[in-house]
C-alpha cells in the first residue's frame, strides 16, 4: 500500500514539476561516483568493470540504509511525503518529453538531438533527426518512466534508486567500443536483466493505448535489435505511428548495420514526432488511473 501511494504521488510530482532546480539531482551524484571510479581505477578488463558495479551499488545501498533509518522514524504522513518527493526525481517523463520537444523547436536540430543520443549527428538529415527523436522517446519511455515506476511499485524507494544506479552505469560505460567493451560489460548485462520486463511492458502499453488489434505485433521484429530490450518499445512506436525506424547508423565515426523496425514510411516528418509525443498524455492518464484505482482497492 505504501509503495503504491508513493508511486502515485511521485508520478504526479514528476508530471507537473519535473526536475527540481534547487537540489542537485541524485542521478548526477550517482554519475559523479561512477566517474570517480573510472578516473581512478579504470582498466580494460571485465573484472575491473565488475568491481565498478559492486562499488557503485555498495555506496548507493549504504546511503539508502541510512536514509531508511531516518524515514522509518517519521510518522507515516511525512514518510510518504518525503519518499514521494525523492522518488519523483527518479522518474523522468516530463524531462524526456521536454527534451524531445526541444529538438522540434531548436534552430539547430542536429545539435539539439546530439544532447540526447550517442550516434553521430553532424551529417543527419531532418528526417534522420526526427527518427532519432522518436527512437529516443520510445526507448527512454521504458528506461526513464516505466522501468523506474515498476521497481518503485514493487520494491519502494530502494528499488527505484538501485535501478537508476544500474541504468546510469550502463548509460556511461555500457558501450561496445574499444574503451568500454570489457569495462562496461557487467553494467550492460545487469541493465539488460533489470530492463527485460519493463521494456516489454512499455511496448505492450504503447500498442494497447493506441488501440492496436495485436498488442504483441512488436515482438518478432523487436527481437532483431542488438539490444535485448530497446527494440521492443521502438518497434511498438514504429508500428503505431506507421513509420520505419532503425536502419544503418553511424556511431563514433563508424557505420553500424542495424535492422529496420516498423513497416511504414522511412521519410520521418516533424508531425510523426509530435504524434509520438502525444503518447505522453495517454501514458500519464493510464498510470494515474491505474495507481489511483490500485490504492483505492487495496
Amino acid at each position: 500500500m505504501t509503495n503504491l501511494l508513493v508511486a502515485f504521488f511521485a508520478y504526479i510530482l514528476d508530471k507537473f514539476f519535473g526536475e527540481f532546480s534547487f537540489i542537485k539531482h541524485p542521478v548526477i551524484v550517482i554519475g559523479d561516483i561512477i566517474k570517480f571510479f573510472e578516473d581512478n581505477f579504470y582498466k580494460d578488463s571485465i573484472f575491473r568493470g565488475f568491481i565498478l558495479v559492486v562499488f557503485v551499488l555498495g555506496i548507493v545501498s549504504f546511503v539508502l540504509y541510512v536514509l531508511n533509518i531516518f524515514l522509518i522514524s517519521l510518522i507515516p504522513f511525512f514518510y510518504i511525503v518525503i519518499s514521494s518527493f525523492l522518488a519523483s526525481m527518479f522518474l523522468a517523463h516530463k524531462m524526456l518529453f521536454d527534451a524531445v520537444e526541444n529538438v522540434l523547436e531548436a534552430k539547430d536540430k542536429k545539435e539539439a538531438i546530439s544532447m540526447l543520443v550517442s550516434r553521430d549527428t553532424s551529417n543527419l538529415s531532418d528526417s534522420e533527426v526526427f527518427k532519432a527523436s522518436i527512437e529516443t522517446y520510445a526507448e527512454n519511455l521504458s528506461d526513464g518512466v516505466i522501468a523506474p515506476l515498476f521497481y518503485l511499485i514493487i520494491f519502494g524507494l530502494n528499488g527505484v534508486v538501485l535501478y537508476k544506479a544500474i541504468n546510469t552505469m550502463d548509460s556511461m560505460v555500457g558501450y561496445r567500443n574499444a574503451k568500454y567493451e570489457k569495462f562496461g560489460k557487467t553494467a550492460a548485462r545487469l541493465d539488460d536483466v533489470v530492463n527485460f520486463i519493463p521494456a516489454r511492458i512499455t511496448a505492450i502499453l504503447i500498442m494497447m493505448l493506441s488501440f492496436s488489434k495485436d498488442i504483441l505485433a512488436f515482438y518478432k521484429m523487436g527481437k532483431k535489435h542488438e539490444s535485448l530490450n530497446a527494440g521492443h518499445p521502438i518497434t511498438a512506436m514504429a508500428i503505431v505511428l506507421d513509420v520505419k525506424l532503425g536502419g544503418d547508423t553511424s556511431y563514433f565515426g563508424k557505420m553500424k548495420k542495424k535492422p529496420y523496425f516498423g513497416y511504414g514510411d522511412s521519410d520521418i516528418k516533424k508531425s510523426d514526432v509530435t504524434k509520438a509525443l502525444n503518447m505522453r498524455k495517454k501514458v500519464d492518464l493510464f498510470v494515474i488511473l491505474f495507481l489511483g484505482l490500485a490504492v483505492f482497492l487495496w
